[in-house]
């Protein structure tokens, strides 16, 4: 839920301040600086709930690295996203990493893994009522935002 708060509220703000300072309504870069925001927030969760995100990857080796490196993927792609020759290529390598993903938050549906606190006391397999949809949403937006309607400005 965090995730959606951010990124609509980024949204709102940074159509608001772009507006404010440009006078145009600059829709892609809003939503872009929204999605780099979100994504900030949830590599962030990466560093602070290591050893719960290692638990979604578990079924594979070295699950702690993988937890850092996505982090640090998500923090690269936040940047790219904002950089106007990087952010093509940055929405469709970002479009990649969100369906690559998808198996990790099924993996722990199924094993009600609780991601902050580390354990198996998580909401389980109506999560995904939620997660597959956000999941889904973040595809849409990148592609919107980054592929789709490129704006001039950066």
């Amino acid at each position: 839920m965090e995730t959606l708060i951010v990124l609509f509220g980024t949204f709102i703000i940074a159509l608001l301040v772009i507006r404010l300072i440009t006078k145009r309504t600059e829709i892609s870069q809003a939503g872009r600086i929204a999605m780099a925001a979100m994504l900030i927030l949830t590599a962030t969760g990466h560093f602070l709930f290591t050893k719960g995100m290692a638990m979604m990857v578990s079924f594979l080796p070295w699950s702690i690295a993988i937890v850092y490196v996505t982090g640090i993927i998500e923090l690269i792609a936040a940047a790219g996203l904002l950089i106007s020759k990087t952010r093509l290529l940055t929405g469709r390598l970002l479009i990649l990493f969100f369906i690559v993903l998808l198996p990790a938050n099924i993996y722990a549906a199924y094993h009600n893994i609780n991601l902050k606190s580390a354990d198996y006391s998580g909401e389980g397999m109506s999560y995904l009522w939620f997660r597959i949809p956000l999941q889904l949403l973040f595809i849409v937006w990148v592609y919107f935002f980054s592929i789709k309607n490129q704006s001039k400005t950066v």
